[in-house]
């Protein structure tokens, strides 16, 4: 059998990742969606972003992310700010009340990160990590010399 080109590989593992981390939200029973859960641990990994740039952060559409911040809000987990440099854009905060259910999100996420990375040493998990990063800056140069 051929072997399957890196982006195949790429796209499918993050794919499955993605998978296996949404069920391991939805089993910690946390009261949230996958998608909440989700949108709640980028909003604490990217602060005072606008929602449109999360959106895109979180490969959403626009529509779906309104709908998990509309339940989150309602929860008092997250609260929308107008952007203080264009009003008609919003900025997306977390709340005090987050912080507990932030813990649990991570443990969840933790979980299912420790099945993922099995078999591999705590060298290769940085090495991993140090070629994902170097591979995300290089797309991103490229993303910005396109522009």
């Amino acid at each position: 059998m051929k072997e399957p080109p890196l982006g195949f590989l790429l796209v499918d593992t993050a794919r499955l990742y993605r998978a296996r981390i949404d069920r391991a939200f939805e089993q910690a029973g946390l009261g949230l969606t996958a998608g909440e859960a989700r949108t709640l641990a980028h909003v604490n990994i990217n602060p005072g972003l606008r929602q449109t740039a999360l959106a895109v952060r979180m490969s959403v559409e626009p529509m779906t992310l309104v709908g998990f911040l509309d339940r989150l809000e309602a929860q008092g987990l997250v609260v929308r700010e107008p952007d203080p440099t264009d009003r008609r854009a919003k900025i997306v905060r977390l709340t005090e009340a987050a912080a507990p259910l932030l813990v649990r999100v991570a443990a969840a996420a933790a979980n299912a990160r420790e099945e993922a990375l099995t078999g591999l040493s705590e060298a290769e998990r940085d090495v991993f990590r140090t070629m994902l990063e170097q591979i995300r800056a290089n797309l991103c140069e490229c993303q910005r010399a396109e522009a």
